[in-house]
């Protein structure tokens, strides 16, 4: 189950045990493939009270979804040099110093603006 925004609205760093929504939240949820897409609209309108018109459900191929997000990750610059790249692309910069990695649990993508600082930081350094 996933939480996203269904317009182009900010939610800022909540704090500490704070869980914020957007004004507009769409959830997306995978359910088994046993179940009628219908059905499945109707029963959760029925168990949130909302219009039946309001909850849309299909039916979609099955995939490894653990990994289905890495299609949207691309390779990215901390620094002048220092690149972070997923395996399913390539970095062309004649002086790239490139770590080929795919982003998970250890990691994620390198955007926090911690991790992001000590990549700048390890550029500086050794790049």
């Amino acid at each position: 189950m996933t939480f996203v925004d269904a317009h182009d609205d900010p939610v800022l760093e909540p704090l500490p045990g704070e869980f914020r929504l957007w004004p507009t939240t769409r959830l997306r949820a995978l359910f088994a493939d046993d179940r009628d897409p219908e059905e499945i609209a109707r029963a959760l309108g029925e168990d949130v009270a909302i219009p039946v018109g309001s909850v849309q459900a299909e039916r979609i191929e099955d995939r490894v979804w653990e990994r289905e997000w890495l299609r949207d990750f691309h390779a990215m610059r901390f620094g002048r040099r220092l690149w972070i790249c997923p395996h399913h692309e390539e970095v062309t910069d004649a002086g790239a110093v490139v770590v080929r990695m795919d982003p998970g649990l250890a990691f994620g993508t390198g955007t926090h603006p911690t991790t992001a600082l000590c990549l700048e930081w390890l550029d500086r350094q050794y790049c």
